[in-house]
C-alpha cells in the first residue's frame, strides 16, 4: 500500500495545473463575452472585432464551445485537488474544442489557425499530464 505523502506530485505539476487553470479561465471569459455581449458593447469594439461579434454561430457551436471550457476549468480544478476525473473531463474538452476549432478553420474565412491548433494542442497535452498523473498515482 502506498502512502499518499510518497505520491506529492512535483512542483512542475502544480505550476502547469494553474497555468492550465488560468488558461482554461480565460476560455470561460471568452465564453461568456461571446454570449452576453450586448448590440451597445459590440457597436464600440473595432471593425474587425465586431464583424467577428456579428457572426451568427449555430446552437451546437455555442453548446460544444461552453462544455470545452468548462469541462477543462473543472478538469484543472480536479487536477489541483488531486482527482483522477481531471481526465475523463479533459477528453470532453478536448473532443468538444476540437469540434469547435476545426469549425472555425473550415467555416470561417481568413480565421488565423494558429490559435485554435494551440487549443487543440493543449487539450490533448493535458489529457496526457492528467493521464501521467494517474499512472504515477499523483492524483486519485
Amino acid at each position: 500500500m502506498t502512502n499518499s505523502s510518497t505520491n506529492k506530485p512535483p512542483v512542475w505539476f502544480w505550476i502547469i495545473a494553474v497555468v492550465a487553470l488560468l488558461w482554461n479561465a480565460m476560455g470561460v471569459m471568452a465564453y461568456m463575452v461571446q454570449a452576453f455581449i450586448t448590440d451597445e458593447m459590440i457597436a464600440e469594439l473595432p471593425q474587425e472585432q465586431q464583424a467577428e461579434m456579428l457572426y451568427e454561430h449555430p446552437a451546437w457551436y455555442t453548446s460544444v464551445f461552453a462544455l470545452a471550457v468548462f469541462c477543462g476549468a473543472l478538469a484543472c480544478i480536479a487536477l489541483l485537488i488531486r482527482k483522477k476525473w481531471a481526465y475523463y473531463l479533459f477528453i470532453v474538452s478536448f473532443i468538444c474544442a476540437t469540434v469547435q476549432q476545426v469549425y472555425l478553420m473550415i467555416e470561417i474565412e481568413n480565421v488565423n489557425k494558429i490559435m485554435p491548433i494551440m487549443i487543440i494542442v493543449v487539450c490533448a497535452f493535458l489529457i496526457w499530464l492528467s493521464k501521467h498523473a494517474i499512472s504515477k498515482a499523483w492524483i486519485r
